[in-house]
């Protein structure tokens, strides 16, 4: 498990963690946390996080956090992939992460034509 800044300063301190993954993906991180209350139920929080920097060049982590209860897991569970199939039948790729083309790399692909038409 690796040591992170809290989301804010209201995080309770005795809420135990049970579980924690860490992904990273590109230019964010999402991080999905297990944690139990006092009366040992378990619940889940996933938080995003990505450096941005301001106008002096400083960087800061911009955060956001959901809190997933166990009531809404099944429905969650049902939403996310109904939104993900949709994306898939309706972009027509796989989003595998051998196929999947990211956001930065169609950015980054800059042709010799493309820099003479912007002139």
């Amino acid at each position: 498990m690796e040591d992170r800044d809290r989301f804010d300063g209201t995080e309770n301190q005795d809420r135990e963690e049970i579980y924690s993954k860490v992904v990273r993906a590109g230019k964010r991180t999402y991080f999905f946390d297990v944690k139990a209350t006092r009366k040992d139920d378990y619940y889940l929080t996933i938080t995003e996080s990505k450096k941005v920097f301001d106008k002096e060049g400083r960087f800061h982590f911009e955060k956001h956090k959901l809190f997933l209860y166990k009531e809404d897991f099944v429905k969650f569970a049902d939403g996310f992939s109904d939104a993900v199939d949709f994306i898939r039948t309706n972009l027509g790729v796989s989003l595998d992460d051998e196929n999947a083309v990211s956001a930065d790399a169609e950015f980054s692909r800059v042709e010799f034509e493309d820099l003479d038409s912007a002139t």
